[in-house]
């Protein structure tokens, strides 16, 4: 009994030094934050998609790119749950260039459906040159591209399928959008162009602070309210969960996909020692019938 105590201790102790040390070199750990597209059974909010989209729309779009989302992709299923005519509405406000035309000219058209959303500039080196010699990186798989390991033990029931962890992306975006400090500590130097954040390995990143609180415009209610608060809080976790359904636009049908292979399986094992039952209890009958006729011969 003392021995299994004096091992969980020392497990707890390993779990909790991994993550200090974590955060030592890594910036601060991101706290673990709910989310509507977490769990087996999670789904997107499709309002908060729509929220998430204006976020983007309105701030993020200046500079990052969206290579990977077509207008077209807002109306599918799992999704924004934009209408077509909404989506074509969308994608009319833009100017696109096309081309080459009958006398090999190139030309601008209003967008489409199947356009991808537009990039902030024609292409990264122009990015780079307005944007301190560096270009902003593609949002599109941001939510996939970017994580982060707790350490110590916590790998050992991250990996579960009920209670396992796998929003280290999504709590990743959230905490860096809220991790800029305007008084960085006294033994931190920050460099001209570069900005203090908690969270970001190395504390210092280029990108200003893109969100405050009232910056966008949130529909409002009946009574004339916002329906959601208009704060840094509520905006990092729109544009989050955006950025989580641009990463992983099947998402939801890769649950259901992976629930139905779960329920077959079950159903597949229980018919499976149902037969294996039937057959082999015939065999055991007729082995111990032959018991008494085996000791007479003997």
């Amino acid at each position: 009994m003392i021995r299994t105590r004096a091992l969980v201790a020392a497990a707890l102790a390993a779990m909790l030094s991994g993550t200090a040390a974590l955060a030592e070199d890594h910036g601060a750990l991101p706290p673990r934050e709910k989310w509507t597209f977490s769990g087996l059974f999670g789904t997107f909010d499709q309002a908060q998609l729509q929220r998430g989209y204006q976020v983007y729309r309105e701030v993020c779009s200046n500079c990052h790119s969206m290579n990977y989302v077509r207008f077209r992709n807002l109306a599918e299923e799992g999704g924004p749950d934009f209408s077509e005519s909404q989506v074509k509405a969308l994608a009319a406000e833009y100017k696109v260039k096309d081309g080459p035309n009958d006398a090999g000219d190139m030309f601008e058209r209003p967008g489409r459906a199947a356009d991808k959303l537009p990039a902030p500039f024609p292409n990264d080196q122009a990015a780079a040159a307005a944007n301190g010699g560096k270009a902003p990186p593609d949002l599109s798989l941001m939510a996939k591209a970017r994580t982060f390991a707790r350490g110590g033990l916590w790998f050992l029931i991250d990996w579960l399928p009920f209670i396992g962890y796998t929003e280290q992306g999504p709590d990743y975006i959230h905490a860096l959008l809220n991790g800029y400090e305007e008084n960085p500590p006294k033994d931190v130097t920050v460099p001209e162009g570069g900005h203090y954040n908690a969270y970001y390995p190395g504390h210092i990143i280029a990108m200003p602070k893109p969100l405050s609180d009232g910056q966008v415009t949130y529909p409002k209610a009946a009574d004339g309210n916002p329906v959601v608060p208009e704060t840094l809080d509520q905006y990092s976790r729109d544009i989050t969960a955006f950025l989580m359904w641009t990463a992983e636009p099947h998402l939801l049908a890769r649950k259901q996909l992976g629930l139905r292979a779960i329920l077959f399986l079950l159903a597949l094992a229980g018919l499976l020692y149902y037969v294996k039952k039937k057959v082999w209890s015939d065999v055991g009958g007729e082995t111990h019938g032959l018991q008494p006729e085996l000791h007479k011969t003997g």
